[in-house]
């Protein structure tokens, strides 16, 4: 057996008694435990938010979209037409007008984004599983239809029975100075309310789905789009068709995939994510500075028996292994169990999900977890790390026993 582990594990788990510098060691091997696991359980949180969040998103959301370089709109022309179908793997292109305005519903109003969708938009069915009262469709007979977020039908009290009060959009003209008719400063189109989705928040608070030939007069954009959702095979590469888009489009166009879209939502639960990680870690730092004082006492009670392995012959260097070893047990069990917790718990919940979210939500009820194998990685590193470089310290002062007894 290894001399340096059979002291160390002599010293950690003596039989004989447990006496105070025991009792500081194994309360830093539990501090360090519990906050492994729960950094685990956090970071599978965060984990989950994301998966959760790409899941609502990419039922909804385009795999592609095309925007202007430059401004908020661009002509939409059959030659723009022809180089996006030339694209292989390329299935449909839905035109999109989008655009804030203001919208009155019998004395209430507010400012939400309308989005003007081609027809082709109800017949793909991407918004068949968030309707929740009403049916999608955009046009009946002569009558067109609005699609609003289950926040918009709250702020204003739609009521989809009701077959006589219409959804007012307003939206500015742009005028020439000295026009005194107030009629002149903006365009006002109806259209009555026909269903209500609920798919999150940011969508159910502001937007409104409407024809776009409703967009088109209500805007006075004619022939322009603000955007184009493309439709691709989903057994094809979607970089490699949004990279040969991209090329054929030039610079004066932007391909965007679903992830990019959303990007700085993205991006801001992975900073969330390492903040959280870095706070934790000081977290268990912290907690490691027992571990440096209760090797620090064990140095000192230990120096009768460091005296005689020097007289024994032993070198500093079997000295500083005995008590770098001493604090690697402690880093290893504590985190050793504090992954295992800690996956135990995550699983727990991504498998059963024990705890909801505490809120009616139509996407998930339990709170939403996913466990990745490079959390663990990092994490066990960087706990092992730092109780590591706790243990460093005691260990030099230890050898540095052989000095004075020399």
């Amino acid at each position: 057996m290894n001399l340096p582990f059979f002291i160390s594990k002599r010293y950690f788990f003596s039989k004989k008694k447990k006496n105070f510098i025991n009792i500081i060691a194994i309360i830093s091997m539990l501090v360090v435990s519990i906050g492994t696991a729960a950094l685990i359980i956090v970071l599978s949180v965060f984990n989950g938010m994301e998966g959760l969040l790409r899941s609502i998103y990419g039922t909804f959301d385009a795999p592609l979209q095309v925007l202007p370089s430059e401004g908020k709109s661009f002509q939409f022309t059959e030659d723009l037409k022809t180089k996006i179908e030339s694209i292989d793997g390329i299935l449909d292109i839905t035109e999109v007008i989008e655009d804030n305005a203001l919208i009155r519903y019998n004395d209430a109003q507010m400012i939400v984004k309308i989005k003007g969708m081609s027809d082709n938009f109800v017949e793909q069915g991407r918004m068949k599983d968030a309707i929740r009262q009403g049916e999608l469709k955009f046009q009946d007979n002569n009558t067109l239809y609005a699609i609003i977020g289950r926040g918009i039908q709250f702020n204003l009290g739609v009521s989809l029975r009701n077959d006589f009060l219409a959804l007012q959009f307003f939206y500015p003209k742009n005028v020439k100075p000295g026009t005194i008719d107030p009629y002149k400063y903006y365009n006002r189109a109806n259209i009555m309310p026909g269903a209500v989705f609920a798919l999150e928040q940011q969508y159910d608070d502001n937007y409104v789905f409407v024809p776009i030939s409703f967009t088109e007069r209500l805007f006075d954009y004619k022939n322009k789009r603000t955007s184009l959702e493309l439709m691709v095979d989903p057994e094809m590469d979607l970089l490699r068709i949004q990279s040969k888009l991209s090329k054929a489009l030039g610079d004066s166009y932007t391909v965007l995939n679903s992830d990019q879209q959303h990007a700085d939502l993205y991006k801001v639960l992975k900073i969330e994510k390492l903040f959280v990680f870095i706070i934790f870690s000081m977290i268990v730092g912290i907690a490691s500075i027992n571990i440096f004082f209760s090797l620090s006492m064990l140095v000192i009670e230990k120096k009768p028996d460091i005296s005689s392995l020097f007289a024994m012959g032993a070198s500093k260097k079997l000295i500083r292994k005995i008590f770098l070893t001493e604090g690697a047990i402690i880093a290893f069990i504590g985190a050793g169990s504090g992954l295992i917790l800690g996956f135990t718990i995550s699983w727990l919940q991504q498998t059963y999900g024990i705890i909801s979210m505490g809120v009616a939500s139509s996407v998930t009820q339990a709170y939403p977890i996913e466990i990745i194998a490079t959390d663990f990685l990092f994490t066990a590193f960087t706990i092992i790390f730092i109780t590591f470089v706790a243990s460093v310290q005691p260990a030099i002062m230890a050898s540095r026993q052989g000095i004075q007894h020399k």
